[in-house]
């Protein structure tokens, strides 16, 4: 008994030690998800992808991809009799991320006023982080349009001018995991602490790829060739007789301190002026609004809250309504789509 008595001691701090360590890893796991963060995957045609089918909750807020990689529940891909499916593909902005639970993303919320109104509707969110129009047409061209009634591509001011992401970061960015971390105090310390002290803060595991500095004739050269992506993705959807068409998400600094057309904006509604494709145009709407309120749209410079994203939803279906292009589709009022 003396002995053990001793050997306690001798090794105490130590024990100590470890059961705090112990302790921290139950609690990093139990209350914020860490230690099992959503996964990446590389693609040959979307650069990357979330891995399919993973349901978990991370910081409070609950998560789900389907078989598609989608931030959506497991659909038949055989579109059941007499159901409205919308197809909207996106990047972090349509995607949400950790911050946002499942339940309050643009496609759940539209979804639900579809229903409310009667009409059986799934509203599918094909995304990641940083994808630009190229991605949006890779995901098109590798599972195709779902047999979907409508297809929307959700397009923000740096997409335009954004190149295509590639499965670079895939298992060497942290942010970009594609298994998952021994520990979660590894999650937290690499992912999460590190890079606060040493200066790098990049704690959205959704903000976009860092982009080179161009010259002004790169910058317009890129908005070019990805014209070209978005008329091949128009192509793609119209070729199926699916109706295609965009939701404009403008970054905060286009709204605040007072309303600045975004970079390449014009340019952009002269192309789908000659493809002849509506657009669901946030900016044009909440450019009209006080700046005060518009303020509550966004979490970041370029992430919207979950006040934005029901703000957006509206938007669409009060268009949607406007046009009846769909038969249960009951008209929102002006005072709701605020």
């Amino acid at each position: 008994m003396n002995k053990i008595l001793s050997k306690f001691r001798k090794y105490k701090i130590l024990i100590i030690i470890i059961a705090i360590l112990v302790c921290i890893e139950i609690y990093l796991r139990i209350a914020f998800g860490l230690g099992s963060p959503v996964l990446s995957q590389a693609d040959t045609y979307t650069g990357y992808r979330f891995q399919p089918n993973q349901s978990l909750v991370r910081f409070g807020k609950k998560i789900e991809y389907n078989q598609y990689s989608q931030r959506s529940e497991p659909i038949n891909l055989l579109k059941p009799k007499g159901n409205l499916r919308i197809l909207m593909v996106g990047d972090s902005v349509l995607n949400g991320g950790n911050p946002i639970d499942q339940k309050q993303i643009i496609t759940e919320q539209l979804e639900d006023k579809f229903k409310a109104s009667g009409e059986p509707t799934e509203i599918l969110n094909a995304s990641a982080g940083s994808w630009g129009i190229g991605n949006h047409l890779g995901y098109l061209k590798e599972f195709g349009t779902f047999n979907s009634d409508a297809v929307i591509l959700q397009i923000g001011t740096h997409d335009l001018t954004q190149p295509t992401s590639t499965s670079e970061r895939v298992g060497k960015d942290p942010n970009y995991p594609n298994h998952p971390p021994l520990l979660a105090i590894q999650e937290a310390l690499t992912r999460y602490i590190l890079p606060r002290f040493l200066g790098n803060v990049n704690l959205n595991p959704f903000s976009n790829q860092e982009i080179p500095q161009l010259s002004p004739a790169q910058v317009n050269q890129q908005f070019q060739k990805n014209m070209e992506l978005f008329k091949a993705a128009v192509k793609l959807v119209r070729e199926k007789k699916i109706p295609i068409y965009v939701l404009f998400t403008p970054n905060r600094y286009d709204l605040i301190p007072k309303p600045a057309t975004p970079p390449y904006k014009p340019e952009f509604m002269q192309v789908l002026k000659s493809l002849q494709v509506p657009i669901f145009d946030t900016y044009e709407a909440w450019s009209k609004l006080p700046t005060n309120v518009v303020a509550t749209y966004f979490r970041d410079e370029v992430h919207l809250s979950e006040a934005g994203y029901k703000t957006a939803a509206n938007l669409i279906f009060q268009q949607l309504c406007i046009e009846q292009k769909f038969s249960g589709c009951v008209l929102a009022s002006p005072s709701r789509s605020q």
